[in-house]
């Protein structure tokens, strides 16, 4: 069963101050994940995690990662100001964008971030923006067809098809990418790749990891280029779900050190720094959406009415996706009763669950959406004139502190030209 990282005495004097709906974070589970990280891959040399920023773009955020010796991984121009107003600058910012406007080159070099290509022709692309090409350099590598795991021991599947994504070079385009980002300079490389997204498996990160150390191997012999780091990008996922299991990161990396040792080492290669790019995985459970009901309506359906919407939490009505839902004061009550859990938005998949036992619901009631601190706020919009609501930090030593006010109707109005 889910639990909360927070009481209803403690959200019933937090909404004092914070009115609903808003995003709270747990300061104290952040920082335990993220040294656990850390402790799982320390036997690697230079390893570091560039956490996402599109995951969770809060400069407090991302200033208490940093405090923890994380990088950012940025893909846009914004994230890339963030990152440098938050104090990150050279090696600490990974730039991976893809359809990248020059503008957004110039930056990251500026910065002096290291820059992972996602596609060959951008190697002159950058060259001819920036004006050369940068000493250490990354492309990023797209397998094709299909990626399966097999059942894991947790009885789970992973598949998924980086043939139909668009992202990263085939091999025959990276070893040229590679070539000729040597001949423009270039002295070390990295790879990057990306095979699948919230796995719950403790297999798929090894399984990808062998992939990209064969792939390492067969890149410095064919080209003769110096590789000296390894991007294992995102993908370890949590579990949305309270019956599914979660992941095991102890057990992610001494797999991924398996397959290091017996691949890398052998070839000479064990002095390549790891990389990880894991937003979900280091924020989503530390995040929750908090959200008072307001309505109840009992048509051909239990509907139950709050004052959050998909504006908020987009990820149920984009994807369908299962957040799970605490009744603040009953989590200990029998889930008897089915709800639709509903939004002000116009449209219909405005809902947080469908057809979900609850315990019994009370106009009032206060409402914990779990999972919320990847992909969450970051993903709120406009529609319909609702404004994106409040980020608030549950400190370690349980006092609260807004790290990004709610929006007016003043915010919304700003950009509009009157006459």
């Amino acid at each position: 069963m889910k639990k909360p990282f927070v009481t209803l005495e403690q959200l019933q004097e937090i909404v004092q101050t914070y009115p609903t709906p808003f995003h709270l974070y747990d300061e104290r589970g952040i920082r335990e994940n993220a040294r656990a990280l850390y402790r799982t891959f320390s036997w690697n040399p230079g390893f570091r995690e560039y956490f996402a920023v599109k995951a969770t773009p809060n400069p407090q955020i991302l200033k208490l990662l940093k405090e923890e010796g994380c990088g950012v991984d940025c893909s846009s121009l914004c994230e890339l100001l963030m990152a440098q107003r938050c104090g990150f600058s050279g090696e600490e910012i990974m730039f991976s964008s893809n359809d990248t406007p020059a503008e957004e080159f110039a930056l990251a070099a500026q910065l002096g971030a290291t820059i992972n290509l996602d596609d060959l022709t951008h190697v002159d692309f950058l060259k001819d923006t920036i004006g050369y090409i940068p000493k250490k350099i990354s492309c990023r590598f797209n397998p094709g067809g299909t990626f399966q795991l097999g059942e894991s021991k947790e009885g789970f599947q992973v598949m998924d098809n980086p043939g139909e994504a668009k992202y990263g070079m085939t091999r025959a385009q990276l070893i040229e990418a590679f070539r000729r980002l040597k001949e423009l300079g270039a002295e070390e490389f990295g790879i990057h790749a990306f095979l699948a997204s919230n796995t719950l498996s403790n297999d798929y990160y090894p399984a990808l990891a062998r992939i990209l150390f064969q792939l390492a191997v067969e890149v410095r012999e064919e080209t003769g280029c110096n590789v000296t780091f390894l991007n294992l990008s995102g993908g370890v996922g949590i579990n949305y779900r309270p019956d599914q299991p979660a992941n095991d990161i102890s057990a992610i990396g001494a797999g991924v050190r398996r397959a290091y040792e017996e691949i890398l080492v052998p070839n000479r290669m064990g002095d390549v720094s790891l990389c990880t790019e894991l937003g979900r995985f280091m924020l989503a459970p530390y995040g929750h959406l908090v959200t008072r009901v307001i309505h109840q309506k009992h048509t051909y359906k239990e509907y139950i009415g709050v004052d959050a919407c998909a504006a908020n939490l987009m990820r149920p009505a984009m994807y369908g996706a299962y957040h799970h839902i605490t009744v603040m004061g009953r989590e200990d009550a029998p889930c008897d009763h089915k709800y639709d859990v509903t939004g002000a938005l116009c449209e219909n998949n405005d809902k947080f669950a469908v057809d979900r036992m609850l315990p019994e619901i009370h106009i009032g009631d206060l409402l914990v959406i779990h999972d919320t601190g990847a992909h969450g706020h970051a993903m709120g919009y406009q529609y319909n004139g609702r404004l994106r609501s409040a980020e608030v930090l549950l400190q370690e030593d349980g006092s609260t502190r807004l790290i990004r006010r709610a929006e007016t109707p003043e915010d919304y109005f700003a950009t509009a030209i009157w006459e």
